[in-house]
């Protein structure tokens, strides 16, 4: 008689700083449901994004490969439909992967791998045509100094549709329970993306109560002398003269969102217990980068530093992985893609970069190499990057951190004497072999000035696309409908 086949539940979020958690240590923020998972399972503490920024973050960790080994860098790449994701991989091993809102693919294959999908994007498929129109909200979803003005209680899409996320992640459990109970016991492979906490730094009224008055601001000042490309990029957002009250203001929303998320994640795991699906289900939950949330002085994401970077991730298995450990390996979502075709016994992906830590979950004694990458590049087409086309990578080996700032000097921490990036040894002599070695290491494989050119290339056949997607107006598909009176700031408008 087969084994059975274990189910899988990946929660996905957006934007989600590792260290506002409870089970990542900060205790003011309301996070019950993870520290529930973290405590019946394994919780990692050096998780990595591929890239501080959602599209490339999000297709790497589908195919389990870099950027710059698919040339999908920047929020508006296409993944090529013919890259093998690990929904590719658990579909070809005898499941059928459902995935419930977002993915954030650009073009037309919005699958890659999943068989069903619910609730879908709330922005459009094709850039070049006009975006999401969020009302009193407009460009608070992106890097803009006005996504810090105007923060605090209110209500976004963003939440609507992550309440909806979970109702029809929910909806879909109860599916599942319906065909077992009919007798059909197929292992399930569901994935839930949810939007929160990605600004607008706006949380409902009673979650933003919880932490107004009691957040604090940033621990880490803007230094007063910086890195020169760290420099710029706060002068080009504008937010060097952010106000105490505006960032208290976003900060206390941000935690907010955080909560509400929590929130919402427990109503899905709750009813998967509650129908009797958790049994040999593995949880999964990360998100695709973090927020520097005022810390240095910064906003958003776009940076390596940890707070940007890092990314929570926990997995909880019972009966399969220990529960209430910790892990300090170093680790990536692309790791996590290999891991979870591992874990559900699908074949590795053929050119995946990421390599399966499922021994390293099971014991934190196995063999592994604390080394990864991620990569931060862009072209000169969207209006944050002020005219700046930059090329950009990061090593974590072991306990050192080296940035490659194309065209400008690196940066290099040790993160076991200096956790908080405070000292910055690039220019120290007495560190110059380590800096040369990873510097070796990373410019391997990574050529920025090649790079560059392939970004140019690429860019003329989007623009031809964004041209043909303004003149023919192609219908999107898995759109969610996102609508301007859905947003306010304050209090709840009179019906």
């Amino acid at each position: 008689m087969a084994a059975k086949r274990p189910n899988l539940l990946f929660l996905f979020s957006d934007q989600h700083a590792q260290k506002v958690a409870g089970c990542y240590g900060d205790t003011l923020v309301r996070t019950p449901n993870l520290d529930r998972l973290a405590a019946r399972g394994v919780i990692f503490d050096n998780a990595y994004c591929p890239s501080p920024i959602c599209v490339p973050s999000r297709m790497s960790m589908l195919t389990a490969r870099h950027p710059s080994a698919q040339d999908c860098w920047t929020n508006d790449d296409f993944l090529a439909s013919d890259r093998a994701t690990w929904p590719h991989a658990l579909g070809a091993a005898g499941y059928q992967p459902i995935l419930i809102s977002r993915l954030h693919a650009m073009g037309p294959d919005q699958m890659h791998g999943f068989v069903a999908r619910e609730v879908g994007d709330h922005s459009p498929n094709y850039g070049g045509v006009a975006r999401h129109d969020m009302g009193p909200l407009n460009d608070t979803n992106d890097p803009n100094r006005v996504s810090v003005d105007v923060s605090g209680p209110g209500q976004s899409s963003y939440q609507l549709k992550d309440m909806e996320t979970a109702d029809a992640a929910i909806a879909a459990l109860e599916g599942i329970a319906a065909r077992r109970a009919a007798g059909h016991d197929e292992p399930f492979c569901l994935s839930v993306g949810f939007m929160l906490p990605h600004p607008p730094y706006i949380a409902w009224p009673e979650d933003y109560a919880l932490y107004a008055g009691r957040i604090g601001m940033p621990a880490l000042p803007a230094p007063e002398t910086d890195h020169p490309w760290l420099a710029w990029w706060r002068e080009n957002r504008k937010i060097t003269d952010t106000q105490p009250d505006d960032v208290l203001r976003a900060r206390a929303a941000y935690w907010g969102l955080v909560t509400r998320l929590d929130i919402l994640i427990g109503q899905v795991v709750d009813r998967l217990e509650a129908l009797g699906l958790a049994e040999d289900t593995l949880i999964v939950y990360s998100s695709d980068h973090g927020d520097q949330l005022g810390e240095r002085g910064l906003w958003w994401k776009h940076t390596f530093y940890e707070e940007s970077v890092k990314v929570p991730l926990i997995l909880s298995w019972p009966g399969h992985l220990p529960q209430g450990e910790r892990r300090a390996h170093v680790v990536n979502l692309i790791d996590v893609a290999a891991t979870m075709v591992d874990a559900l016994g699908g074949k590795p992906l053929p050119h995946a970069q990421g390599l399966s830590f499922l021994d390293v979950a099971r014991d934190g004694s196995a063999r592994w190499i604390d080394e990864t990458f991620s990569e931060y590049c862009t072209d000169t087409v969207p209006h944050w990057t002020g005219g700046m086309a930059v090329q950009q990578r990061m090593i974590r080996s072991g306990t050192w951190k080296l940035i490659d700032y194309n065209g400008y000097r690196p940066q290099l921490f040790d993160l076991a004497a200096d956790p908080h990036e405070l000292h910055d040894l690039a220019e120290d002599p007495a560190h110059r072999a380590v800096r040369d070695r990873l510097v070796q290491k990373l410019r391997a494989d990574w050529d920025p000035d090649a790079i560059a050119a392939r970004m140019r290339a690429r860019r003329r056949d989007k623009d031809v696309i964004g041209a043909w997607a303004r003149g023919t107006r192609p219908a999107d598909q898995h759109r969610w409908k996102l609508t301007p009176d859905q947003n306010w700031v304050g209090e709840k408008p009179a019906e």
